[in-house]
């Protein structure tokens, strides 16, 4: 542990020294300059080892048996997992095992250089935060594996005719053609660019590169040059994407575990292994990002206690089981994850009325004359230019948003296989859950005066995993409240009653 520190701490320094050095050297000469950083360099290093050094010392945990065997519990530390550390503030603090859902174990390339790995053992509560969490930093590789293993042993078998343990997805080096057409892949355009613009201020040199890149582009109209330099930032995005998913997903392996665990080991320079308990599953997630859909695949994620909110979005990527990959695979994946003979996510689902479509086609319509009316105006109490800006603007976004919005009517749907709801919805990024009938808490059904109106409603069933509340949009009335009513029975029940039909009401009389 102390040598992790010592080598990220000389890292920090060389990283930070270098700029300091030269920005000192304006004012005095180069080795004064140089002898000053080495020496606060030096400091940096050595006092943060010893912080580290103290803070070790002073770190005990206990793992304590979750119950003995004769059936009395011992005095001290019997069932939990307890955490002493601190330095100026101590902290004591205490999980019972029962209530452990997850364990994660990952190293950075020093880490696994030196052997070591960090614990991160999780409650499930979705609530998130420190309060939720242990962190053991740092123990032995070996360490680690024994504490998941021990903290995870769970008994646990699935239905007949399906595996209970054994790998369910391996690593394809196909599945990466998937991650240039990823909405990263602009973004780490952009980022690449903001950075080399940043990088440059520093030096003093940012002038001299914008100059260089207009002479790249001199005899180039401005609107080309713009295009040009878009181009260029998303082939940098998409390396950059490709990168990034041989980082995440290199040595990938999903398995299930003897006693009820779903195991995720990826990782080519910070690995990283992912473990919770199946019990903990209310069921799975297909997303297609708009991108990735046009190419036919889907990446799948768990809907599962304390996994989505837990820790704000630092770990948020916990819950992915599965990179993007061909949609045909996704649902076998998760066919076998659910333990199902056939794959909820893959079913046919469920038309909405053609009010949803008419209410997507009028959102459509208004998200572009909204801005294309602000332009006109603008246009005419400015300058012409914008009324020209209007127009382009009316002509390339109305088809592309009508587009949207028909093939956002299209990706809705809900419907019931076996043990599982099933719902769908989205265009930039559409999902569809397969949740656990029996993990539906509560219904919340909601109506705008427009959706009274147009006569549909939006379902939104409520559990304790995951987002939290999976929404069927647009259902009409009686097609949406007679789905609740078939897929959790007796929860709606007490605020429904039937419409009496024309044969009952001769009956009544």
């Amino acid at each position: 542990m102390l040598l992790a520190t010592a080598a990220v701490l000389c890292g920090v320094a060389g990283g930070a020294g270098l700029p300091t050095t030269l920005g000192l050297a304006g004012s005095r000469p180069l080795w004064q300059a140089f002898a000053w950083v080495l020496a606060g360099a030096f400091l940096l290093v050595v006092g943060g080892t010893l912080v580290e050094y103290v803070r070790w010392r002073r770190t005990r945990y206990r793992i304590g048996t979750e119950r003995s065997e004769t059936g009395v519990p011992p005095a001290e530390g019997w069932g939990r997992i307890e955490l002493h550390t601190g330095l100026l503030l101590v902290k004591r603090r205490s999980l019972a095992r029962e209530r452990i859902r997850s364990v994660d174990l990952t190293a950075n390339p020093l880490q696994r250089i030196l052997g070591l790995v960090k614990v991160r053992i999780g409650t499930g509560e979705s609530t998130g935060g420190s309060e939720s969490t242990l962190e053991l930093h740092l123990v032995s590789r070996a360490e680690g594996e024994r504490l998941r293993r021990d903290l995870l042993a769970r008994t646990a078998t699935g239905p007949a005719g399906l595996p209970d343990e054994g790998a369910l997805a391996l690593a394809d080096p196909r599945w990466i053609r998937y991650a240039p057409v990823s909405f990263l892949a602009p973004a780490l355009g952009g980022a690449a660019a903001g950075a080399v613009m940043q990088v440059s201020e520093w030096f003093g040199v940012q002038g001299e590169v914008i100059d260089w890149i207009g002479g790249h582009f001199r005899d180039v109209s401005v609107t080309w040059m713009i295009i040009d330099l878009v181009l260029i930032a998303t082939a940098v995005g998409a390396v950059g994407a490709l990168g990034l998913w041989v980082e995440m997903w290199w040595n990938y392996r999903l398995e299930r575990e003897p006693g009820g665990t779903l195991r995720v080991r990826r990782g080519l320079l910070t690995a990283r292994s992912v473990s919770f308990e199946e019990r903990r599953l209310r069921g799975i997630e297909v997303v297609e990002p708009l991108g990735v859909r046009l190419v036919g695949a889907a990446r799948v994620d768990a809907v599962a206690t304390g996994l989505a909110k837990d820790d704000g979005d630092k770990h948020a990527d916990l819950k992915t089981l599965l990179p993007a990959v061909p949609r045909e695979i996704a649902d076998r994946v998760a066919a076998q994850v659910l333990r199902e003979p056939e794959p909820p996510t893959g079913m046919r689902l469920a038309a909405h009325p053609r009010a949803a479509r008419t209410r997507r086609l009028r959102w459509a319509l208004w998200s572009v004359a909204a801005p294309v009316a602000l332009l006109a105006l603008l246009g005419l109490l400015l300058t012409p230019v914008l009324l020209y800006v209007a127009a382009g603007c009316a002509v390339v976004l109305t088809p592309l948003a009508v587009l949207l919005a028909l093939d956002a009517y299209r990706g809705l749907g809900h419907g019931v296989s076996g043990a599982y709801l099933v719902t769908r919805s989205g265009t930039v990024r559409r999902a569809t859950v397969a949740l656990q009938r029996s993990g539906v808490i509560g219904w919340t059904v909601k109506q705008s005066y427009f959706q009274r109106r147009a006569g549909v409603l939006t379902l939104t069933a409520t559990t304790a995993a995951g987002e939290g509340a999976y929404a069927i949009h647009d259902a009409g009335e009686s097609q949406g409240l007679t789905f609740a009513a078939e897929a959790v029975p007796y929860l709606l029940a007490p605020f429904t009653e039937p419409v009496p039909t024309p044969e009952a009401r001769s009956t009544d009389r």
